[in-house]
């Protein structure tokens, strides 16, 4: 059974999250999608130890509070499974720097769910607008089109 495992992080200051507009990366699932950051795990890394270097590289930022939110399964017709590790973060230091991937940019909250997003990240950013309790979620899409969602609470 093939899947890789990722992370994903939404930096929160001021009301505001640190959003990433995917524009920059050839050959991009995620082109001209709005999304964290974050990425694949490097060989024998915890979901922290992954996330913590994404954030590093893709923003410059070192993070000193953060929270693992919920685990998220990615299922496709046409990509490999994704197990990705849902985090968010409302303390950091450090400057930010120009991303490789796309361009980064503090978006109000009130603002994020009108981006261009993937149907499946609404459901769990709305989750974590809300400040809710750990959740797995499970997105199946067919192509673009989200065919089937399952949330879980605990």
């Amino acid at each position: 059974m093939k899947h890789i495992n990722t992370t994903l992080c939404y930096i929160k200051k001021d009301k505001q999250y640190l959003m990433l507009h995917r524009t920059k990366k050839e050959n991009d699932i995620n082109e001209g999608k709005w999304i964290g950051v974050g990425g694949k795990f490097e060989e024998n890394e915890t979901p922290e130890e992954c996330m913590l270097r994404e954030v590093r590289e893709e923003t410059g930022l070192t993070l000193t509070e953060y929270r693992l939110r919920g685990v998220i399964t990615f299922i496709s017709n046409e990509w490999i499974t994704e197990y990705m590790y849902l985090f968010d973060a409302d303390g950091f230091t450090g400057e930010l720097q120009e991303c490789d991937e796309g361009d980064l940019q503090w978006i109000p909250q009130e603002e994020l769910l009108k981006l261009n997003l993937w149907e499946g990240d609404k459901i769990f950013l709305t989750k974590l607008l809300k400040d809710d309790r750990f959740f797995t979620l499970k997105v199946r899409y067919e192509g673009e089109k989200l065919v089937e969602s399952v949330l879980k609470e605990y």
